[in-house]
């Protein structure tokens, strides 16, 4: 059977096309449609074989990226849309509702537009990905995937914020977490590793980053908040700061709520620490000396260490630290600066293998105390296993 997986942005479509035989996941082709309402719009896919194929084409809405996808599809991965079993999805936010992914239905679909307040830039994207499809594949079973769901687990102390009761009882204010489907993919893959569920720390670490407590393979705390602006340092976002902050700048430097909003979100992080977004731009501008990528990445390694060891306390101990996602995998410098720092674990970092890229391989040595790992994540493959599951 033929499962499609599809991440929908609000200006992008990512897709996956996955040939499921028996408990075999092949992608047969993926690819992403960008600049979906604006111009210089276009469609890539990549097949099983490695041909590449882009079309530059005007893509008013998700219904006409879908209809472009299919196309691409069609030109080389599938034979007819009937193949398509089922469609599984991405859904960042769930809210309290969610708390595993469901088989779509016109009330679920309602239900994830009213949570768009939750995920303004994510929600509203989701259910036009859902209802593009449901025009285009009337009959084909969907799947909503939430990035929240696997962050339900974390008891009430965990997630409620020091704020009037009402605040989360009325306006569901509350901490909920995201990138939950990779910290569940990676937390269960070094279980195997390690021969047991115990406690693991996760950190996906990409442009947006989080880092998540997990006990007996449930989550008990997460760094990401009420939206994914809290928590560590990432590529344009602050993280954790003093909540007053915002209230200060808006008062003294004259800005109004969307300039604040803007400068958290999208100028902060390591883009105004260091002048680069990317951290491979500032890895390069470290190695070369540059003094403000120098205390940038100490900056990030640090706010790092601080919530592996805070969640070190919440689980009572740690087993195993997972590093994955684009840093995550990719960084053996990130990796080697938050990892010495916590030496005193009984940790020994292994350099060979944390120099080592594109496979799940333990960075520390034999013997160490607590064990260290980096797991590529695959959110999509977790995302068509549940689609193959809730659509049977």
């Amino acid at each position: 059977m033929k499962i499609l997986v599809l991440n929908s942005g609000s200006s992008s479509l990512k897709y996956q096309l996955f040939d499921v035989m028996g408990e075999t996941y092949k992608v047969v082709a993926k690819g992403l449609a960008e600049r979906i309402g604006i111009s210089g719009s276009v469609v890539s896919i990549k097949y099983q074989n490695g041909d590449k194929k882009s079309v530059n084409i005007d893509l008013p809405s998700h219904n006409e990226a879908l209809r472009e996808v299919f196309n691409l599809l069609l030109a080389g991965a599938i034979k007819s849309l009937d193949e398509i079993s089922a469609v599984g999805h991405r859904v960042v936010h769930g809210g309290e509702k969610f708390k595993s992914s469901v088989l779509v239905s016109e009330k679920v679909i309602e239900e994830i537009d009213e949570m768009s307040q939750l995920a303004p830039l994510h929600n509203p994207a989701a259910v036009l990905g859902l209802r593009a499809v449901q025009k285009a594949l009337p009959n084909v079973p969907q799947v909503a995937a939430f990035d929240t769901a696997f962050h339900q687990t974390m008891p009430k102390e965990a997630f409620l914020y020091g704020l009037p009761l009402e605040q989360y009882t009325k306006h569901q204010i509350r901490r909920y977490g995201m990138h939950g489907t990779s910290h569940w993919y990676v937390a269960k893959e070094c279980a195997k590793l390690i021969g047991k569920q115990g406690k693991i720390i996760t950190c996906h670490l990409g442009n947006g980053a989080s880092i998540s407590a997990v006990e007996n393979g449930q989550c008990k705390d997460t760094s990401m908040g009420f939206t994914p602006l809290a928590g560590v340092i990432m590529g344009t976002r602050c993280g954790d700061i003093d909540p007053y902050i915002p209230l200060h700048i808006m008062k003294y430097q004259n800005k109004t709520v969307d300039e604040v909003n803007t400068l958290l979100n999208k100028q902060s992080g390591m883009l105004g620490l260091s002048g680069y977004s990317d951290m491979r731009d500032v890895e390069a501008q470290y190695l070369a000396g540059d003094q403000r990528a120098i205390e940038a990445l100490q900056t990030y390694a640090y706010t790092l260490v601080k919530f592996i060891g805070s969640y070190i306390a919440v689980l009572g101990g740690v087993d195993a630290i997972v590093f994955t996602a684009g840093i995550g995998e990719n960084s053996p410098i990130i990796r080697k600066m938050v990892l010495d720092r916590l030496r005193w674990l009984g940790l020994e970092l292994d350099e060979e293998a944390n120099a080592k890229r594109g496979a799940a391989v333990e960075i520390t040595k034999l013997g160490s105390k607590v064990r260290a790992f980096v797991i590529p994540t695959d959110e999509e493959l977790v995302i068509a296993q549940d689609t193959v599951r809730l659509s049977k």
